[in-house]
């Protein structure tokens, strides 16, 4: 059993190290990861320059590119291997709601899946104010991928987990859940750079919309581990007839 490591905050992370420690002995670990941050990269793929892969240490590879580009190069053959899984994490933040179109954690995991693995992004809701329970989230990442490879579920499902910043005793369980939602984020923040010329911040994302219970929001404000199932199918089928009927008033 193999499975590939990854992130976007980068392989030197506090999250990716406490990822590798907990997942080590369950299987075969190869980590490849950014070399830096590179969260809100989303699933973007490097396709104008060569990507340089450099060894750290065995096991522990970075890449001068984005999530994406990592678990594609690791699966695509950079490896004279097959991996069984990706693992994705330990995001230092949460992923939550509309933060799943954005989250270079989240790419990974559906770049794996693209690739036809199962695959897992897991996140600590960590914020300036909080505790920083990584330990926490590592035993949930332990947990989670221990228990996919006792009872596998469907290989089309991405697992989005998000664990409350808190210590492990204070978890209130594990529970299914949908993405919620957020506000709009806030504005940009205008700035000038050294030469007196105008540049942009992109503002903070916004506070949940739709937290009602069942959504992923929800889950985490009442301390318990959310697990949400994705799927990289992003047509509205449910739309498909009533906008055949609408084209064929044009033709």
């Amino acid at each position: 059993m193999k499975i590939l490591i990854s992130n976007d905050d980068g392989y030197g992370s506090r999250g990716i190290t406490a990822l590798r420690s907990a997942l080590a002995g369950l299987a075969e670990l190869t980590t490849v990861a950014p070399d830096r941050n590179r969260s809100g990269a989303s699933n973007s793929l490097t396709l104008e320059t060569p990507l340089r892969v450099v060894g750290i240490e065995p096991g522990l590879y970075s890449v001068v590119g984005t999530p994406t580009d990592c678990v594609h190069l690791s699966v695509s053959g950079l490896f004279d291997t097959r991996f069984d899984m990706v693992v994705s994490g330990i995001n230092h933040g949460g992923n939550l709601g509309d933060d799943v179109l954005y989250s270079g954690t989240v790419a990974a995991a559906i770049e794996g899946r693209f690739l036809g693995l199962p695959t897992v992004a897991i996140s600590l809701c960590s914020g300036p104010d909080t505790g920083q329970h990584f330990d926490t989230a590592a035993r949930v990442a332990r947990q989670i991928v221990a228990g996919l490879l006792q009872r596998p579920l469907e290989s089309e499902l991405v697992l989005n987990v998000n664990v409350p910043d808190v210590p492990w005793e204070e978890l209130r369980g594990f529970v299914a859940t949908r993405l919620g939602r957020r506000h709009e984020s806030e504005p940009v923040i205008p700035s000038r750079d050294p030469r007196g010329q105008p540049v942009y911040w992109i503002g903070a994302a916004g506070p949940g919309k739709d937290v009602e219970p069942g959504t992923d929001f929800h889950a985490v404000a009442n301390q318990q581990v959310s697990v949400t199932p994705l799927t990289i199918d992003m047509t509205r089928h449910a739309a498909v007839p009533l906008l055949g009927q609408w084209l064929s008033v044009l033709t």
